[in-house]
């Protein structure tokens, strides 16, 4: 075990620095889920249309992905509260800009590129921040609360952005993070400071070559619903008839691999790396990272097919269906908090398998429950088992990865695991919603050429557009379009019934892939310790 030999924060000061940290971690969250049911309004506001705003979501996705490796190895240069502290600074400067933004460039200037880069700085800090201020003990239940925050704030985006467009205005939402920054750096002078490097440098090719690296092959990945991920969808871009989609991502992953060379290099010359690949040997940390990026690509994907289910299978508003989402919070909090209070000696290995579990099984039950007369109702108990699975593994993984290595080298790894989750994130939204539209487009098509009341003319124009991809569309959104179109009565309710039924198919498999992602997590278990990493002291 590598030594600890700094002085955490007395029992009397820790809560307040917790909550700091945890805010910070609410912070960079919220963004990736609040404007989501925004979107239109932000668009109209500053004369763009809906793409710019995906554009600018994409945007900020990207910029902290380019720059989490690099934003670790800031604060071992500067120290990692300043770091943490100038980030939230250059955060806090980019919400007030969005928050007024007149139009659609500087709304990117701020949203994407200063909060971007703030996020960059901040969540690589967060992590060694929580190892020098907690002790070996209480780390689980520290890094399982902030990792929890981040959750949470990704729960509640839809309902805290829904509230704020329904009765006041987006723009307030960027103004509330402003206050929440101002009461971050307020409290943040109670922050003990993490051990840096005694002689740190940045390696600018490294930093070149691994923000290039992810980058490109995240802007592939979120590219991969409007392009195809193998085959190109028409008008889509495509080299040799494959999709740029796996061009991307396979140029992504030549980066990254000289990129990795770039650092054995530097380290055979006996030079600072940015990250050591000595690290990537590391049984225990590699299986800590391989978990964390599993359960954010179950966890986004979750965040992206229920709340669809809700408001456009539904028809729930914004705030209902963010409603409908708070028990997956309460189980979340309360498993990633009294996890390690109560049981503190209980095997990690143990409760990140019983929460990859419970993951599977929410899934199942939820995919089980799917019905075209279900009710909002059906997610409750799924969500529920879904959230007490995040919370165990939030409770774990935290505490797992940076254990693995010496405080000195947790900014390090703060910056690796934070990619790890910007890949699982991307690859979880993506992946589910690929597989749902593929799902719900075969079954319309099949719906509609086996139905009579559908005339031949219909069933070849719709065959030919769908193959572009289908939208998910709730009923009176395609009702409308068909009377647009002036389509017979029974032409019309085939549409809708098949549209329905579609709908179900859809979130049906993309569930399943989400179950069976679970459990193919379970096996690099193995790597995760059967034992709570302990002081020497």
């Amino acid at each position: 075990m590598a030594s600890r030999d700094h002085s955490p924060e007395s029992p009397a000061t820790a809560r307040p620095v917790l909550l700091t940290l945890a805010a910070g971690q609410f912070l960079m969250a919220l963004d990736s889920s609040v404007m989501n049911v925004s979107i239109a309004t932000v668009a109209d506001d500053v004369n763009t249309t809906v793409t710019g705003i995906q554009g600018a979501i994409t945007a900020y996705t990207l910029i902290m992905a380019m720059f989490m490796i690099p934003g670790g190895k800031v604060g071992a240069l500067i120290g990692h509260k300043r770091a943490f502290m100038i980030g939230c600074a250059v955060y806090g400067c980019g919400s007030l800009t969005t928050a007024l933004a007149p139009n659609l460039p500087v709304l990117l200037f701020g949203w994407a590129l200063l909060e971007g880069l703030g996020a960059a700085l901040i969540l690589p800090a967060i992590v060694a921040l929580v190892a020098a201020n907690f002790g070996v003990e209480r780390r689980p239940a520290a890094y399982g609360l902030v990792t929890a925050a981040g959750a949470v704030a990704i729960a509640l985006g839809p309902l805290i952005g829904g509230v704020a467009t329904t009765y006041f205005s987006w723009r307030w939402v960027f103004a509330g993070e402003v206050v929440i920054v101002l009461g971050i750096l307020a409290l943040g002078r109670r922050i003990a400071d993490a051990p840096a490097e005694s002689h740190p440098r940045i390696d600018l090719v490294g930093a070149a070559l691994s923000a290039l690296g992810l980058g490109i092959f995240v802007y592939g990945v979120l590219r991969s619903d409007e392009w195809g991920w193998f085959q190109p969808k028409p008008d889509a871009p495509s080299w040799l008839g494959v999709s740029l989609v796996v061009w991307l991502m396979l140029l992504g992953l030549i980066l990254i691999w000289l990129f990795l060379r770039w650092e054995a290099r530097l380290v055979e010359r006996r030079r600072e790396p940015l990250v050591d690949p000595a690290l990537l040997r590391n049984r225990q940390l590699t299986g800590g990272l391989t978990m964390f990026f599993f359960q954010y690509l179950v966890q986004m994907g979750v965040f992206f097919v229920v709340p669809l289910y809700l408001s456009v299978a539904l028809g729930l508003s914004a705030l209902k269906t963010g409603a409908r989402i708070l028990p997956l919070s309460l189980t979340l909090l309360a498993a990633a908090i009294l996890i390690p209070r109560f049981l503190p000696h209980v095997s990690p290995r143990r409760v990140v398998r019983l929460g990859i579990l419970s993951l599977f099984a929410g899934a199942v039950v939820l995919m089980a429950a799917l019905d075209a007369d279900a009710g909002a109702e059906v997610v409750t108990v799924p969500l529920l088992l879904i959230g007490l699975g995040m919370g165990a593994l939030a409770s774990q993984l935290g505490s797992v990865t940076v254990s693995a290595v010496p405080d000195e080298r947790s900014a390090e790894v703060g910056g690796v695991q934070n990619a790890v989750t910007n890949l699982g994130s991307s690859i979880g939204t993506a992946l589910a919603g690929s597989i749902l539209i593929a799902a719900l487009t075969s079954s319309f098509i099949s719906s509609i050429e086996q139905n009579p009341d559908v005339p031949e003319r219909v069933k070849s124009t719709a065959s030919v557009e769908l193959q572009s991809g289908v939208p998910f569309l709730s009923d009176a959104q395609l009702k409308a379009a068909l009377d647009k179109e002036g389509t017979s009565a029974d032409v019309t309710q085939a549409a809708l019934d098949a549209n329905s039924a579609a709908r179900l198919d859809g979130l049906r498999a993309a569930l399943a892939i989400l179950a069976l992602t679970s459990l193919l997590a379970m096996f690099f278990t193995h790597r995760i310790p059967t034992t709570q990493p302990r002081s020497k002291s």
